[in-house]
Parts: C-alpha cells; sequence; structure tokens
C-alpha cells in the first residue's frame, strides 16, 4: 500500500494588501523532511495551514493524504478532557486496525475455502493487515508511553485535565499526540519550543524514523541540521523562494556561495550602469571631427562630419538603451549582514525607550581598574547563587543552565537592575545594555523611524541608518512599533544595540524569534564586536559553536534546603 505524497501547486496568498506566498509549489514525498526557513512574515505558518487546509489559498491547489497530522498551537479538546483522552484520541486507528483486523480474521476463519465470499475477505484481510503494518499498531501503547516519557510527561498521571496543565505542557503534549499516531503527513509548526535538550533529540530521532512525510517550521538550527533532508528558503532572493537539498548545515554552504554570486552580479551591473552613464553623456560626444579642418580636407569635411553626427547619435541611442534596459532589470542589493557598529562616546540617557534593549550609561561603583564587573558570594534567595565571577573588557561569556537556574537573574544583576546579597564591583563610567527575552517599549505608538532615532541620537542614527543593519525593512520604518510581530520588535530592540553597542553587552535568549540566517549573522557579529559580551541561551548550536568561556548556573536552595 504506496504512501502518498502532499503536493502544493503554485499557492498564492494575501493577507490584507501583501502577498505572504506568491506562486510556491512543494512536493513532500514519504521519507523526506522539508524545513522551512525564513524571517517572520516570510510565509512559513502561512504554508503549514494552507497545506493542512486550515486555510484556503487564493489561488493554486493542494493534494494532501487523507492521514495528515498538524500540530495546532492549542490543542483540539476541551479543557476537562484528560490525558486519557487525548491519549485515547490519538491510539483510535491503531485500534480499529486491530479491531478489523481480528473481525475480518474470524470472518475469514468461519468461511470456507471453496465459498464465494473466501477471495473477498482474503483481499480485505491482506490490505488491513499491511495498513496495520505501516501504522505499527501492535505496538501503539507502547509507543505511547515511550512518547511521552521522551518528551518530558511520563510522570503526569492520566487523569490529569487539559486545563490544570501548564502552556508547555500542553505544547508537548498535542506534539506526542501527533507522533503516537504517526500520518502519512506531519506539519509542524515550530515543535521545539517548550522542549529542553533531551526532548528535542528525543524528537528528532521520532522523526527521522517515520515513514511519511514531514514539513516543518523552525528556527532551531540544530533541529534542522538533525532532522531535515531538504530546506525550502522563503526569505526574499534573487529567484525567490528555493529548495536546498541536505540540512541547515549544506543549505549554509550553498547560501553562502548565492550570497557571494548575488553580490559579485549587483556590483557588476552597478559598474556597468556607471560606465553607461558615463558613455550617454560624455564617451559618446567625444569623437574626432572636432579637431580643427585641414586644408585638405575642406571639400570633404562637411560629408564626414555628418558621418561623425551619425556615430554619436547611434552611439548615444545604444548607450542610453541599454541603459534603461539595465536600470529597469538590474538585481537589488543583496541583505548586509548584521554587524556591530564601532562604540560611539557615552552620552546621558533620560530615558531609554525599549525596556528590552534598556541601556544604562556611567554605572560607576568603586573600581577604577580591573574588571568591567566583578561579583563576590553572590546570592539571590531562591533565584540565583554564584560565589565569584569576574568580566574583563573583552569577555565572551556564555551562562547555561536549567530553566529557572538563575541566568537571567544572573544578567540583571550584571546589569545593575537587581541588587543581590553578596559584593558588587563596577567599573566607573561603564556603559551596559541588556536585551531582555520580552521586548517591551515605553512609548509603542511611536514608529520604528522615530524609536530608533530616539534612542541611538539623531547624530548617530545619520551615520548608522537603521536600514544599513539588516535587521528592518524600509517598508516598516513608519510602522508604530505596536503593530509589529515579535520578531519585529526583537529586531529593533536588537538593532538599538547594534547601532550603539555598550562596554558590557548582556543578551538574554537572543536567538528567539530571530530567523537561522540572523541567527548565524549575530553569532559572527559577537566575535569580533566591541566591548563584553555575556549571553545565557538553550540555543544548541549557539551553545556548540561558542568560542569563549562557559558558566553554568545554579538556583539558590530555598532557606533549609539543601
Amino acid at each position: 500500500m504506496p504512501v502518498p505524497a502532499l503536493l502544493a501547486h503554485d499557492l498564492v496568498h494575501t493577507l490584507g494588501n501583501r502577498r505572504v506566498l506568491d506562486g510556491v509549489s512543494l512536493t513532500a514525498s514519504p521519507g523526506h523532511r522539508i524545513g522551512l526557513i525564513g524571517e517572520n512574515g516570510s510565509g512559513k505558518s502561512t504554508l503549514l495551514r494552507l497545506l493542512a487546509g486550515v486555510e484556503k489559498p487564493d489561488a493554486g491547489s493542494v493534494d494532501r493524504p487523507a492521514e495528515l497530522g498538524f500540530l495546532h498551537q492549542e490543542l483540539p479538546y476541551p479543557s476537562a478532557a484528560t490525558l486519557t483522552d487525548v491519549l485515547d484520541d490519538a491510539l483510535r486507528e491503531a485500534r480499529e486496525d486491530l479491531a478489523r483486523l481480528d473481525r475480518i480474521g474470524g470472518e475469514l476463519a468461519a468461511t470456507p475455502p471453496d465459498a464465494p465470499a473466501h477471495g473477498e475477505l482474503l483481499a480485505a484481510y491482506a490490505e488491513q493487515l499491511e495498513q496495520a503494518q505501516q501504522r505499527d499498531a501492535w505496538d501503539a501503547d507502547r509507543r505511547a508511553s515511550i512518547v511521552l516519557g521522551g518528551l518530558g510527561l511520563g510522570s503526569v498521571p492520566r487523569r490529569r485535565t487539559l486545563g490544570s496543565l501548564a502552556g508547555g505542557q500542553r505544547s508537548r503534549l498535542a506534539l506526542a499526540a501527533l507522533l503516537i499516531r504517526q500520518p502519512a503527513a506531519l506539519l509542524l509548526d515550530e515543535p521545539t519550543n517548550h522542549l529542553d535538550d533531551g526532548a528535542a533529540e528525543f524528537l528528532q530521532e521520532r522523526l527521522c524514523a517515520l515513514p511519511g512525510a514531514v514539513v516543518v517550521a523552525s528556527h532551531d538550527r540544530a533541529f534542522l541540521d538533525a532532522v531535515c533532508t531538504d530546506l525550502i528558503d522563503l526569505d526574499p532572493s534573487v529567484d525567490g523562494p528555493t529548495r536546498f537539498g541536505g540540512n541547515y548545515t549544506d543549505y549554509q554552504a550553498v547560501k553562502r556561495a548565492e550570497r557571494e554570486r548575488w553580490q559579485r552580479r549587483f556590483e557588476a551591473e552597478q559598474e556597468e550602469l556607471e560606465a553607461l552613464r558615463h558613455s550617454a553623456g560624455v564617451t559618446a560626444h567625444r569623437v574626432a571631427h572636432y579637431r580643427p579642418m585641414r586644408d585638405s580636407e575642406k571639400m570633404g569635411y562637411g560629408r564626414r562630419g555628418n558621418r561623425v553626427d551619425h556615430q554619436i547619435s547611434r552611439r548615444v541611442r545604444n548607450a542610453t538603451r541599454r541603459l534603461e534596459d539595465l536600470q529597469r532589470e538590474q538585481v537589488p542589493e543583496p541583505p548586509r549582514p548584521l554587524r556591530f557598529s564601532p562604540p560611539a562616546p557615552a552620552r546621558p540617557v533620560a530615558e531609554p525607550d525599549a525596556s528590552g534593549s534598556e541601556g544604562l550609561p556611567e554605572i560607576a561603583q568603586d573600581a577604577a581598574d580591573g574588571p568591567l564587573v566583578a561579583l563576590h558570594g553572590v546570592r539571590v534567595p531562591g533565584r540565583l547563587r554564584l560565589d565569584a565571577l569576574d568580566v574583563a573588557d573583552d569577555e565572551r561569556l556564555l551562562v547555561t543552565g536549567a530553566n529557572g537556574s538563575g541566568k537571567s537573574t544572573l544578567l540583571a544583576v550584571l546589569a545593575g537592575r537587581l541588587e543581590p546579597y553578596g559584593r558588587v564591583r563596577r567599573r566607573p563610567g561603564l556603559t551596559v545594555a541588556l536585551l531582555t527575552q520580552d521586548t517591551t517599549f515605553e512609548r509603542p505608538g511611536r514608529t520604528v523611524r522615530d524609536t530608533y532615532e530616539t534612542g541611538v541620537g539623531a547624530e548617530r542614527a545619520e551615520v548608522v541608518p537603521l536600514t544599513s543593519l539588516g535587521l528592518m525593512d524600509t517598508r516598516d520604518l513608519d510602522q508604530r512599533v505596536a503593530d509589529l510581530s515579535v520578531g519585529q520588535r526583537r529586531r529593533l530592540a536588537l538593532a538599538l544595540l547594534v547601532a550603539r553597542p555598550p562596554a558590557l553587552l548582556l543578551l538574554d535568549e537572543p536567538t528567539n524569534h530571530l530567523s537561522p540566517r540572523l541567527c548565524d549573522e549575530l553569532e559572527d557579529a559577537l566575535g569580533p564586536g566591541p566591548g563584553a559580551v555575556v549571553v545565557a541561551s538553550h540555543d544548541r548550536r549557539l551553545r556548540a559553536r561558542w568560542q569563549g568561556r562557559e558558566l553554568r548556573v545554579h538556583t539558590e536552595p530555598p532557606e533549609g534546603g539543601a
């Protein structure tokens, strides 16, 4: 019984007045695991909804297998439903397969081999047996227990209601239900959200073992590297959305080469444009008949002059025509990779605009030299315990630890937002900025342009235009901050730091809500970036590639605890 492929043909979809998808086609064959990547708003979630049939495209069509699973943001069950209810529904198809197999087997056993119905029953039994084998129906209950344990839900009582579960637990349960079902095609939107390292690695192994097709939208580069056989990049490019064979590492190599070709083509066209402008305006007129007439040329000078005039006209027309064609067809400049600007002189900030990237200039304590910040015997009851930490001028420090271990608390202490027990010494005149996980702005009614200019200062904004950072599109500059997506607000907060970097830059989960491409660029920029950098992150790829020091933090136990 062949497993059908998932096919999409020339999908077009518009949201408001913006065309999100324009002629996107996709073939997801059994055994292929396709990753959708791109910036927020590039159409990843929209494409998944169209593939799932949750929304209809403006044009184009989708051919989908009958057995298709889609990871919804919320479980499609009432809050009073229990884990048992969800598991029973996930196991329903496998149990029905076994029940039908038993029924047909019983009828077949009771039917004589020479009876007319025997052949039909035998064929039906063979078909049902193959379907049960494809679904691994006999192992479904054991599979359910393995999946729940692998996703960190093994200890949750089956009688618990969905309404009593935390948001992360509900998300993991929705994912578990799909893995237990093992549909012919699986559509997943950011499946590693709410997963720790162990659960993410378990998910990777289960997806790689599935016989059907998988289409997944994800920002998790380690996940894309471990799972995907193909990637589709929905970010703008010369040729539109492009499919790449291989995993994320393969995609990176191809994308770098593609960008280099794009850059070379752009530069070559710009050089040709400049030469054509010069030719049409100056060079085409530099012909010999403007030299003084000699006595021997008096009879033919006028005819030769007319002939040269025709040459001038032809050259000018040719140059002008080519110039117009090239101006109409030239490729746009490729997006500039993210880079930190050189530090600017410290300036007073009356009121920071973004709490997610709040600058704290001139934090002075009693240390005139030595490390930027020195912590000794620091303790925040129930949140952080740290014996000692020195942050040097050129520090590259990665802070790791389990959820709730105190990573964000440590960054808040370093930023001066939280006063702990213990000793904290800071260098006089130290400038600090902190990018928090939840990016909010005190004046969300301002436009992106005004927020940036206010945050970095008019002079700095002119030297380092927001559009030069590769973080915000020109079309978004006059949008209100309140109307931006979570990812756009995150990029705006990051832009304020990139344009005016402090002496000590603190980043709390900086790759959250960023596209894989931008995560790569941010990592590359942090290496040579100015000042000291302290990063707290769960990003597995960032942690695996980190070149600096690593500090693992632990929660301060409660009074009387171990």
